[in-house]
């Protein structure tokens, strides 16, 4: 019997934060830990506090009694469970955390590494630095890409771009000149727009500025849009990480040039995994949005890995809250080798004065 218990964090960011098409001040993680037989293992997304409802009142009970080794069957059922609720969104966030952490109950339970549980292609994953935020000064942008070009010495970094919905490029053409300054010749520069462009808005700014990956310089679901921006610019155009489900990418593979998958909201490891079977069907590398822990092992087990995000937000929570954290160094991350499962242990004590639910 698999009994699943819930819990929510919220951690405010270490100052504000914004992109094109949002403003926050903290971040949310639903953590989700599946027991069986003396064994405990750990899952998370990032999302409201509600979606710990919808585990223990949708899908706790379809999970008791699939066994520990068998996640694809437990997600099987939670897909059926959550048919008139709707799949996409919360429901989605919920089946993630919870398959993420019926994996790593199942590699613990073999007192294996995920990553050699599923079977690795890669020793090691590349990264990216992603923050950047429209929030920070000339200061702040300088300090975080200089962590990440120069002490750190990741070759490729993040900015976002597409302040006030689109209306200020000069200023987004600006700082991205100012970022490619700061990292020099040798680091690739990433812009995010967050869909907050029109095509040819996003297009103006993509030819003004020396980037390498456009990441949803449109809605992501404008997939005209997309498709207009992909054919008219020098870069990569990358979307996906709004992608509950499948048929999502389905639809996106088409008109961009790299996916991105997000393990806390397609389903979990189950469901990525797929995904990325997907995009190698249709020759295309696949990315990992955020949560740079959870994708590790995961990542490492496909062959067409192109890098996982090494998010700023995502880094500090999972690097306070869990021991056992990564090292980017050099741009890449090593999953463990020497601890089963995810590798990681929940720092229970240090999250709970972050405890909301």
């Amino acid at each position: 019997m698999i009994e699943l218990s819930t819990a929510a964090y919220t951690i405010p960011t270490d100052a504000p934060e914004a992109d094109g098409t949002l403003e926050w001040d903290s971040t949310t993680l639903v953590l989700v830990e599946a027991s069986a037989e003396g064994v405990t293992g750990i899952g998370w997304t990032y999302g409201p506090a509600t979606v710990a409802q919808v585990v223990t009142k949708l899908l706790a009970s379809e999970v008791a009694g699939s066994g520990v080794l068998n996640p694809p069957a437990a997600h099987e059922a939670m897909c059926r469970a959550v048919r008139n609720a709707g799949r996409p969104g919360l429901c989605s966030m919920a089946i993630s955390a919870v398959d993420c952490a019926l994996w790593d109950l199942k590699a613990r339970r073999l007192g294996l590494p995920l990553h050699r549980l599923l079977g690795a292609v890669h020793e090691v994953v590349p990264v990216y630095g992603s923050g950047g935020f429209t929030t920070y000064d000339d200061a702040r942008m300088r300090e975080q890409l200089e962590h990440w070009a120069g002490e750190q010495r990741i070759p490729r970094v993040k900015i976002k771009i597409g302040e006030a919905w689109g209306s200020r490029e000069a200023r987004d053409v600006e700082r991205l000149r100012r970022a490619q300054e700061i990292i020099g010749p040798d680091t690739e520069l990433f812009a995010d727009a967050n869909g907050a462009y029109s095509a040819k808005q996003a297009v103006r700014v993509a030819r003004a500025a020396d980037i390498r990956w456009f990441e949803e310089p449109v809605s992501s679901d404008d997939l005209a849009g997309l498709a207009t921006v992909r054919d008219a610019v020098p870069c990569e155009v990358a979307a996906g990480e709004y992608g509950y489900d499948l048929p999502y990418f389905v639809r996106l593979l088409p008109v961009i040039d790299c996916p991105q998958a997000d393990v806390t909201r397609i389903g979990g490891i189950t469901e990525f995994l797929r995904a990325a079977g997907l995009a190698r069907a249709h020759g295309r590398d696949l990315s990992a949005h955020c949560a740079p822990h959870l994708h590790a092992a995961a990542m490492a087990a496909i062959p067409n890995a192109r890098h996982i995000e090494w998010f700023h937000d995502h880094v500090r929570i999972e690097s306070m809250l869990f021991d056992g954290a990564l090292d980017p160094a050099g741009g890449t991350v090593r999953p463990r080798d020497d601890a089963p499962g995810l590798g990681l242990e929940f720092k229970r004590p240090d999250a709970e004065p972050y405890r909301v639910a």
